[in-house]
């Protein structure tokens, strides 16, 4: 193994352990050079790797970074933000038709609390004509529907999609809102097939024209 190798190795070690978290900047290159016992320019490589995979990021004056974690939740990450908006509503389907059921089955009081909030604070935004806070409550109130099913990789995989899912609805002022009331009233009662049908209904709502 290279001295570069070693020492993408040691940093990526230290950060999947927790000894450096996302915001901590690492120490000077001179402390690194000495308790890694490499060179400078040996160190300088192995961070431009690093900040190309992800995980670090240079601060002009400033420093080195942490980032992030997990390198393949950065590849990922990219590859969802130059995604097509019918490919995120294609994935965002998928999602809603297992995150649905489970949460129409496993809510509890404290999840329906969650969504009635999220559900009030997005009409009265729509009445307001608040654009901003109108897309916050939406993803807000489809994130909790995420959070009622209780399956802690579908509500990270509905996480991952926020940012396009506010990209898709710039021009979703207003809209839906008979068929999110009916949704949460279908959790509500635990009508797990009504549900999934409100939920897809809206997906559908939200996909571009198809063009011939």
């Amino acid at each position: 193994m290279s001295a570069v190798d070693a020492v993408i190795d040691e940093i990526r070690r230290q950060i999947h352990e927790g000894e450096w978290v996302p915001g901590d900047r690492l120490p000077s290159e001179a402390e690194l050079t000495k308790t890694l016992g490499i060179s400078r320019a040996s160190l300088r490589e192995a961070t431009r790797a690093l900040v190309h995979s992800g995980l670090l990021a240079v601060r002009q004056g400033d420093g080195t970074y942490v980032v992030a974690v997990d390198e393949a939740a950065v590849t990922l990450s990219r590859k969802i933000m130059n995604s097509k908006t019918s490919e995120v509503l294609e994935v965002r389907r998928g999602l809603d038709a297992s995150a649905v059921p489970l949460a129409a089955v496993r809510r509890t009081e404290a999840d329906l609390t969650a969504l009635r909030e999220a559900l009030d604070d997005r009409q009265r935004s729509a009445e307001a004509g608040d654009l901003d806070s109108f897309i916050e409550a939406d993803l807000r109130f489809h994130m909790a529907v995420a959070q009622a099913s209780h399956n802690e990789l579908l509500i990270d995989l509905y996480a991952s999609l926020n940012v396009p899912f506010r990209k898709s609805l710039g021009g979703a002022m207003g809209q839906g809102t008979k068929e999110h009331e009916a949704l949460y009233r279908a959790i509500e009662r635990r009508d797990t097939e009504g549900a999934t049908e409100l939920a897809l209904a809206i997906v559908a709502r939200m996909e571009p024209p198809e063009h011939p």
